[in-house]
């Protein structure tokens, strides 16, 4: 099938990529000259396992393109991907002046021949009518550029309102990819959603996404069918949102239990691990640490929390998911104030600055806030990280040095903060690190390394309830 992805940040790109893979001929269009020759050139603009090997690939098979040219790309797609950033406003509202400008060029350069236009972006509930009213304003505006201002829309024009209606359906099919795992989220996904109220639109959908759900692509070819949930434009915009508010609440709730469990002398992780076996609940989103940041929790809780407060409804359970998030994100700085004390004068290095591993994303990074507040408390910030360190990333990164290796951070710190459990982090000469420390203490902020090994190689170590 003939694809058009419009975006190409994480969901646009690994989507373009991945179903080019899945054998559709794919044109990924953006707004950045430099970005877009960049991916020409097979070169991937984020750091996403996988993703730059399927794209060099694709394109040398001729099954994905890249241009700034958004008429072009409309032209070429049966199926049109909508997957540009929504990001928040101060207020909690999702902005989606982006969606609205993709949405009404779209109707601007359609010209005949069905299309179904996907919402990939996270987009406020009933943005589906929404985006369609506004794909109807650009086709108006094209009609009435082609029979003058004030004409109205007439046979003059090759397309009519009448007709158009039936050219083109909104699907709403949101995405659950996470980070850092990206391109295997797309090969292996839970369930794929689909919310229309057009037979033709879902079929389509489903023919597209064939490959996908007979795992043709999948770690294991033998698990059965990809479950597809077929729903109205509503009910899938809202299980984007509700899975999100889930997950962090999950962690919120954990967060709360670790903290409790400091004070009572349990351990966390095997709480966890005790109601992580119980088949309701599942293991999951049950490590306890510094909490949940990126660029989607935080998002879409609030976007949900600004909804619910449209209609007239407060989200007590979703304000308390995000004060517990805020909350624990400093309960690092406790562990640090209880251990050295006074924190003016100190130096405390950071393991790790990206929000999760496998990603270069730094987007409300529980390592901003801890670099903010000891920065205000005086202390002298350090970091390390595999990928920011490497790409000149942390050059943009006020009040922190970023160190080039993991012994450089160690150097002359009173402490050492894990903040991202980035799988490397387990393998460190931490007995050389000790050594080079003035003080050899380790607040594991993810509950993420050894004791043991922490403690034989001469370290302290402190645990989040752990």
């Amino acid at each position: 099938m003939r694809v058009c992805v419009i975006g190409t940040g994480y969901v646009g790109l690994v989507t373009g990529a991945c179903l080019a893979r899945a054998g559709h001929h794919v044109v990924c269009v953006d707004n950045n000259e430099a970005k877009v020759k960049l991916m020409q050139a097979g070169q991937s603009p984020i750091h996403e396992p996988g993703l730059p090997e399927i794209m060099q690939s694709m394109i040398q098979a001729e099954r994905i393109e890249f241009t700034t040219d958004l008429a072009a790309g409309v032209k070429h797609g049966e199926v049109l991907f909508i997957a540009v950033g929504t990001p928040a406003l101060p207020n909690g509202e999702s902005d989606t002046r982006y969606v609205e400008a993709v949405a009404r060029a779209i109707g601007s350069n359609l010209d005949g021949g069905y299309k179904v236009i996907v919402n990939k972006s996270t987009v406020p509930i009933g943005s589906g009518d929404w985006v369609r009213m506004i794909v109807m304003d650009g086709i108006v505006e094209r009609q009435k550029s082609l029979v003058g201002v004030g004409a109205g829309i007439s046979g003059e024009s090759s397309l009519t309102v009448e007709n158009v209606e039936t050219k083109f359906d909104v699907v709403s099919n949101p995405e659950f990819l996470r980070e850092g795992s990206a391109v295997y989220d797309t090969f292996n996904p839970d369930r794929i959603v689909l919310g229309s109220n057009n037979p033709q639109a879902i079929v389509l959908m489903k023919e597209l996404y064939q490959p996908i759900v007979e795992r043709q692509f999948a770690d294991d070819p033998s698990l059965p069918p990809v479950p597809i949930l077929v729903t109205d434009l509503n009910s899938a915009e809202m299980v984007k949102y509700a899975s999100n508010a889930f997950l962090a609440t999950k962690i919120s709730f954990i967060n709360e239990v670790a903290n409790v469990c400091d004070r009572v002398g349990a351990d966390v992780v095997e709480v966890a691990k005790g109601i992580g076996l119980d088949s309701r609940i599942g293991s999951k989103f049950l490590q306890a640490g510094l909490g949940w940041g990126g660029s989607c929790f935080p998002k879409d809780v609030s976007a949900l929390i600004h909804t619910a407060e449209d209609y007239g409804y407060e989200a007590h359970l979703l304000k308390a998911a995000v004060s517990v998030n805020q909350r624990q994100r400093l309960i690092v700085l406790e562990k640090l104030q209880q251990t050295l004390k006074i924190l003016k004068g100190k130096t405390v290095g950071l393991l790790g600055l990206t929000f999760k591993p496998d990603t270069d994303d730094m987007r409300d990074a529980p390592s901003l806030n801890l670099i903010e507040q000891l920065t205000r408390l005086g202390t002298k910030v350090k970091a390390y990280d595999p990928i920011v360190s490497q790409t000149g990333m942390g050059q943009g990164l006020s009040n922190v040095i970023v160190e080039l290796d993991p012994e450089q951070l160690a150097d002359g710190c009173d402490a050492l903060v894990l903040v991202t459990d980035w799988q490397e982090f387990q393998q460190l000469d931490y007995t050389k690190m000790s050594q080079l420390m003035v003080n050899p203490v380790l607040i594991d902020g993810r509950n993420f390394l050894d004791r043991k090994v922490l403690e034989s190689a001469g370290f302290r170590y402190v645990g989040v309830g752990h």
